[in-house]
């Protein structure tokens, strides 16, 4: 599973982080130990109900997280089909809101576009967390998450949380819906 967004505290609070802290909340809630050095990526892995879970966050930045994917790939028992779960932002989804899927396009997403590149492949699942709707006058998308959640975007997206901790608990458990 790799949860998409930033490295660095500059981008910490911004709406293109909400994968990273979804990732956060995923290790807290299942125990995991803390995040640590890895290829290209900060790495947290256990098991969640017997099933072994590595828990990716890229240090690549968004545009190139696709190079966060290698020593996933490099496992010859990877199949991204059914062993892999991008958690991402959406700014075309409202804030408050989530979606799963089992694959899809990349809608524009750079991080998505790059994570399609390495695999040479859309099928792959993703959970797209609503940091929507680009304001009225808002200027480019890219300037909108890259900045920060609001105080209201902030509470949406914590009171998000356990639901999305669910269903990433469930899809582990179970696979794609």
């Amino acid at each position: 599973m790799v949860g998409l967004g930033n490295p660095g505290p500059e981008y910490a609070a911004t709406r293109h982080n909400a994968g990273f802290r979804l990732a956060d909340a995923l290790v807290a809630r299942w125990g995991f130990p803390p995040f640590r050095r890895g290829e290209r990526a900060r790495v947290s892995q256990g098991d969640v109900a017997g099933v072994p879970v590595r828990v990716l966050k890229p240090t690549t930045y968004m545009n190139r997280s696709g190079a966060a994917l290698a020593s996933l790939r490099a496992d010859p028992a990877f199949n991204p089909t059914t062993d892999l779960l991008i958690l991402v932002d959406d700014f075309q989804i409202p804030c408050g809101t989530f979606r799963l899927r089992a694959d899809g396009s990349s809608g524009g997403h750079n991080g998505l576009k790059s994570i399609e590149g390495a695999l040479q492949s859309q099928a792959y699942a993703r959970l797209r967390i609503g940091v929507g709707p680009l304001p009225e006058g808002a200027g480019e998308w890219s300037e909108y998450v890259l900045a920060p959640f609001t105080p209201e975007q902030v509470e949406q997206v914590e009171a998000l949380m356990p639901e999305m901790v669910d269903a990433v608990s469930k899809w582990v458990k179970e696979g794609a819906p």
